[in-house]
């Protein structure tokens, strides 16, 4: 019963272990489906602002006079795409040297941002996605889209850029929650978080960077932070640049408790969602489910054994009385009555008990007539040998020879002139010499 018991919890906390690991996979993979959604609807609006005519204008006049015809227009475009989404922070066009010529936030302009990497990317003809920056200008967070702006005959003149809110992202990300103690996360490209619900642990790194890494990122400023911190998880080294569902267990904290977690990739950017939650909180039920079919064991085992040791007791009982009997019966001192009241059973062992009653009666039977047998085998064999040695000793030459002197002596008694007395003195000294011939030819 134990070892079922161990075999059937055993793997019933591998099968809730590896459901729950694809319960935190199948979460995190939905709220990277609702970033990855949101990244294109924002790129929708970056490609429609870079396409404005407006904008091209502004961005391809060299004049100041034409640049002021399109200023007040491209202004009101911004404006229009700001207010469509409370989730972005600021659009702003940047010139071909990095200059912001417009925004919706005043602060923007003037400034250059040629140092950004969403400018250089851009600059060279390619959309871009940033990580959650630190703002250089407001020393806001925020995600950063990018798409250079092309004049009608195919030339770029500057980018376009459309920050969100890095709250609103983490917003999404922090809604995601399978329990209490659990959180999810979000890591770039670099394994740096950038998304999390303790905000002590933004812009730390899952595992030590590389120096020049840590070196770049350091000189673009990029996440607002003079030094990358690693947190020292190399269990989650698997998540960077991870590119399909996974899952694994870490341990952190001061008391180093055990937590899994589940994780998956983004399509539109290289960013990674986990969601986290502490390897106890599933495993808490099935801790009880074993103290429950423990004592359930204890309980169950208890009484078998306590039924088990009645019925093997009720079972031995006769037997030992049978055993005491056979013992009694092999040293002829058996008494039928002490088996009695087990003989009248209709059991296997009444049977038994029966069988061994009627057995004892006819051992005894044959004992007692064995016993008369060899009695008489005993006398019969004294007889023969008694004739046996009668004959051995009649039948012997020396026997003959004195049987002859005997019979001698007898004739010459009356010639010898020897008075009776005399004879029988004679007589009997010769007969104890022949006796003891006689015994000694026995021996």
């Amino acid at each position: 019963m134990s070892f079922t018991a161990y075999y059937n919890l055993r793997q019933s906390l591998e099968s809730v272990e590896a459901s729950e690991y694809r319960k935190l996979e199948l979460s995190a993979a939905s709220t990277a489906s609702r970033l990855d959604r949101l990244i294109i609807d924002i790129q929708a609006n970056v490609f429609q602002v870079s396409s404005d005519r407006n904008v091209v204008g502004l961005l391809a006049s060299k004049e100041s006079a034409k640049q002021a015809a399109f200023r007040s227009n491209v202004q009101w475009t911004l404006s229009n795409i700001f207010r469509s989404n409370p989730e972005f922070d600021a659009v702003f066009i940047i010139d071909r040297k990095g200059k912001c010529l417009a925004s919706t936030d005043p602060t923007f302009v003037g400034q250059n941002y040629a140092f950004r990497e969403y400018f250089r990317s851009s600059i060279q003809g390619n959309s871009y996605v940033s990580s959650i920056l630190v703002g250089q200008t407001t020393s806001r967070p925020g995600l950063f889209l990018s798409n250079p702006v092309r004049s009608d005959n195919g030339e770029i003149v500057g980018v376009t850029v459309l920050k969100i809110k890095g709250e609103d992202i983490w917003a999404i990300v922090n809604t995601l929650s399978v329990g209490s103690d659990s959180y999810a996360f979000l890591v770039d490209q670099h394994g740096v978080i950038i998304s999390h619900p303790d905000k002590s642990r933004l812009y730390h790194s899952l595992n030590p960077l590389p120096p020049e890494t840590r070196k770049q990122v350091v000189t673009d400023r990029r996440y607002g932070v003079d030094e990358i911190k690693s947190m020292n998880i190399p269990e989650l080294k698997v998540m960077v640049k991870a590119k399909q569902l996974g899952h694994t267990s870490y341990r952190f904290g001061v008391n180093q408790m055990p937590r899994i977690v589940g994780f998956a990739p983004l399509e539109k950017q290289p960013w990674v969602l986990g969601v986290s939650q502490p390897k106890e909180k599933f495993e808490a039920p099935l801790k009880r489910l074993i103290w429950l079919n423990g004592t359930s064991v204890l309980v169950v085992g208890g009484i078998t054994a306590i039924i088990a040791l009645f019925l093997a007791r009720s079972i031995s009982r006769p037997i030992r009385v049978l055993t005491a009997a056979a013992q009694a019966l092999e040293q002829e001192n058996f008494n039928p009555q002490e088996l009695t009241v087990v003989s009248g059973t209709q059991d296997d062992i009444g049977r038994l008990v029966r069988v061994f009653l009627q057995m004892a009666r006819e051992v005894r039977a044959r004992e007692q007539n064995l016993k008369q047998q060899v009695l008489n085998l005993k006398v019969e064999i004294d007889e023969t040998k008694r004739a046996k040695d009668l004959v051995e000793i009649t039948d012997n030459e020396h026997f003959r020879s004195l049987h002859k002197k005997i019979q001698k002596l007898r004739e010459q008694a009356v010639s010898s002139g020897e008075t009776e007395t005399q004879y029988y003195e004679r007589l009997q000294s010769q007969v104890q010499s022949i006796k003891q011939r006689s015994r000694e030819l026995a021996e």
